[in-house]
């Protein structure tokens, strides 16, 4: 007994000298009494969601809300303060916080108030570390929801930045599935067709279609995936269906057209203890018609048409990517203020795919390049294209690349993660691969594919099929991973353009062919959530360009690194000279993830003659090309080092290139190569006066992983007299409409190789 009395006075001591310092360093009388702080644990194992909402707002700006026990709920704005703001900002993937909110500023939040007299020091790794009075206990109103400001800067390489998502209550209908009913239909991918079904305990459940609309029909379609719908024969159904033994969970649905998901339209259930019904009716059965990409009849494809107006870009997933408009000819990027669903889903569906299933802010999917078009686009949801919503034109003081808005898609499930795997890896994202296929007798084995001539587009493409992401490498070994009894080669040949949905729809051969069988030599992945992507500043190549006759005895280091023409090796050195074409290459990674190169340290090779080592043996090409596309003068394969010369505001250099240091290009860093520096050059000596294009290609062989590959080449026209050089229209090779490209190709004068 008195053991018991000394623990609970023991207890009490350490709660009051808990307790004691809030009371002494509280600035403002608190309006009531307030229990004793303390942390707040999360009873979940996974990372505790939380999101900006409310409106108005930016995107690094809103009500706090915290997804907690399946449900979202707000943070009371007592004792709240810009320590809270700092760990909140830093878990939505800002840097910083510049101010908080009381008294609900962007609105009055639902459901629960989760977390009441916050009290952070802020240098917590979540919210739920701060002291609090503990998950769901509050004494406050919606009226008292709290707000964060945060400074407008990701935190580079993040990940789980600010997502808008559906925020719709799932749970009552967590699942929804078309069942077809013709057996032929069940064995093709995607299924377009059948009976609605929603989850329902260990099973499924129907939808009563007395009442049912299209506008249902088109939010199920959308959904699932599928841009549009089309009539289905319900007679044929009904049929069908008055054999079949039915439970109808849902009674009624009334969408409006515009929600992202079934469970944001009005409904009624079927209630408890009742014998489930639908008198007069059936299962509500609808038909979708898939974008272009999911049509198994190529003649469909010709008939439905995507939008050529509106693209996605650096996504690793179909149906994923920063969000570009095109505009007077040139691709534009949209800013994030105010994105939200309908307008995401207007994108989506413009190209093929279904609803939004996610509107993503502060440039989610890497930053743009270029103009930015659009900012508070404000669709209502049943637009044909973003260009037919109300939107703002914006100048560069409004809105940074840093904005640029994104969209994650629903795409049709095709089951393709099916037929493939990747085994004895130490993480899930890196193993060698494993394909499914048919053996003469028609018996599917998993087999391996033949690890020559694989490259980073081809593990681009198994990463995608994989559901993990982007490449980060292709390898074509794999002896450490031998943990498999698969041993037989299955593929072989296979060669990707890189957008291919999975392995199945690259080159490959017909028959296996492989030099090097055994399984050591099979193909391998390590994929990665997030890549880097670099782009050439295409504008200061323009203005930096001009020629030099360069003295050969000062270009000795030049010649001992490859980089002047071939004719050079004839010259009489250490006299006369080679004429040189400079220019400065500033070279930005806009990507996720910093860019590194792809050898170690110990590979690296030392070059005496500059004093520096050489990470990469080929970087950049540069060269000039005549109206057939054929080099006229050699280009320089360059084998740089990597550093960051310079950032963006708030971002910090990490890679230098002296005294043996790391080597790469930090996100929202450039590496520049002034024009003055050896090796900055096309050696033209050899080129007679006329007019060609001017190319430099970053990456060239796909050697380090990017997000996107399309826009590493950038393009000039070139105009050359025999003294003097002009460059014009530079520009990155997907920046222009295809039919201004082909303007681009067709430059006075081109075709006849002649001064005009």
């Amino acid at each position: 007994m008195e053991k018991s009395r000394r623990r609970q006075q023991l207890a009490f001591s350490l709660l009051f000298s808990l307790w004691l310092p809030c009371c002494i360093t509280q600035t403002t009388p608190p309006n009531r009494a307030t229990p004793t702080p303390s942390p707040s644990p999360q009873a979940q194992t996974e990372q505790l969601k939380v999101r900006l909402s409310g409106y108005p707002r930016k995107h690094n700006e809103g009500r706090v809300e915290l997804f907690y026990k399946g449900e979202w709920g707000t943070i009371c704005d007592d004792d709240f303060s810009i320590a809270n703001a700092n760990v909140l900002c830093r878990q939505l993937g800002f840097v910083s916080a510049t101010g908080w909110t009381h008294s609900a500023k962007y609105g009055k939040g639902q459901g629960k108030i989760w977390l009441d007299n916050v009290l952070c020091n802020g240098g917590e790794k979540s919210i739920e570390f701060c002291r609090s009075r503990g998950w769901g206990n509050s004494d406050c109103t919606h009226d008292e929801d709290a707000g964060v400001v945060c400074k407008d800067e990701r935190i580079p390489g993040f990940v789980n930045s600010n997502v808008i998502d559906a925020q719709v209550d799932e749970s009552k209908v967590e699942e929804v599935r078309l069942r077809p009913v013709v057996p032929i239909a069940k064995k093709k991918m995607p299924i377009t067709e059948g009976v609605v079904e929603v989850k329902y305990k260990d099973g499924w459940a129907q939808i009563c279609d007395l009442g049912w609309t299209i506008k249902n029909t088109h939010v199920v379609c959308g959904m699932l995936g599928f841009p549009h719908e089309r009539k289905v024969n319900k007679n044929f159904y009904k049929l069908y269906l008055e054999r079949q033994k039915n439970y109808f969970f849902i009674h009624s649905v009334a969408c409006t057209g515009t929600e992202v998901h079934l469970a944001a339209c009005p409904m009624e259930f079927s209630k408890a203890n009742t014998t489930s019904s639908c008198a007069g009716g059936m299962p509500a059965v609808v038909s979708c018609m898939p974008g272009p990409l999911f049509m198994q009849n190529s003649g469909l494809k010709k008939k439905l048409r995507i939008s050529k107006n509106v693209r996605l870009k650096g996504g690793s997933r179909v149906g994923e990517g920063r969000v570009e408009v095109l505009k007077d000819s040139e691709w534009g990027t949209v800013c994030d203020d105010r994105w939200n669903l309908l307008s995401a889903s207007v994108i989506c569906r413009e190209l093929g795919f279904g609803s939004a299933k996610e509107a993503l802010t502060g440039a989610r999917m890497g930053q743009g390049m270029g103009p930015i078009y659009m900012s508070e686009v404000k669709c209502f949801g049943h637009e044909k294209s973003i260009w037919n919503c109300p939107f703002k034109n914006i100048t560069s003081e409004d809105c940074q690349h840093m904005e640029d808005a994104a969209v994650r898609c629903n795409v049709p499930y095709m089951g393709l993660e099916n037929s493939i795997r990747i085994t004895g890896g130490r993480t899930r994202y890196e193993g060698r691969v494993e394909v499914l296929s048919s053996d003469p007798n028609g018996t599917q084995i998993w087999g391996l594919i033949c690890g020559e001539n694989w490259t980073t587009k081809e593990a681009t493409v198994a990463c995608r099929q994989l559901g993990l992401g982007y490449a980060n490498q292709g390898l074509q070994e794999t002896w450490y991973w031998d943990s498999s009894n698969v041993t037989e080669m299955v593929m072989s040949g296979v060669k990707c353009v890189g957008n291919e949905m999975s392995l199945s729809q690259c080159q490959h051969h017909k028959t296996v062919s492989c030099q090097r069988a055994a399984a050591k030599f099979s193909a391998g992945v390590i994929c990665s959530e997030t890549a880097s992507d670099l782009v050439l500043n295409a504008p200061l190549v323009q203005q930096t360009v001009y020629i030099e006759d360069r003295p050969l005895h000062m270009l000795y280091c030049a010649a001992e690194e490859n980089c002047l023409s071939k004719s050079a090796a004839k010259a009489n050195w250490p006299y006369g000279h080679r004429r040189l074409l400079r220019f400065s290459s500033e070279i930005h990674n806009i990507g996720r993830a910093d860019f590194k190169p792809k050898a170690g340290r110990h590979s690296w090779v030392w070059h005496a003659c500059h004093g520096h080592y050489h990470s990469m043996d080929i970087f950049t090409h540069y060269d000039l090309l005549n109206a057939n596309g054929s080099k006229v003068a050699e280009g320089h394969k360059a084998s740089f080092c990597l550093e960051d010369t310079d950032c963006q505001e708030g971002v910090s250099k990490r890679y230098e290139c002296a005294n043996f240091g790391e080597q790469g290009i930090t996100v929202g860093c450039w590496d520049l190569y002034r024009h003055d520096i050896d090796c900055q050059w096309i050696d033209i000596t050899d080129v007679k006066p006329g007019n060609y294009i001017m190319q430099v290609v970053i990456n060239p062989n796909f050697e380090v992983a990017e997000s996107d590959f399309t826009n590493n080449a950038m393009k000039c026209n070139c105009k050359y007299d025999g003294h003097r050089i002009w460059l014009h229209n530079c520009h990155i090779g997907d920046a222009f409409s295809e039919e201004a490209e082909r303007r681009f190709e067709k430059y006075p004068g081109q075709l006849n190789n002649k001064i005009s």
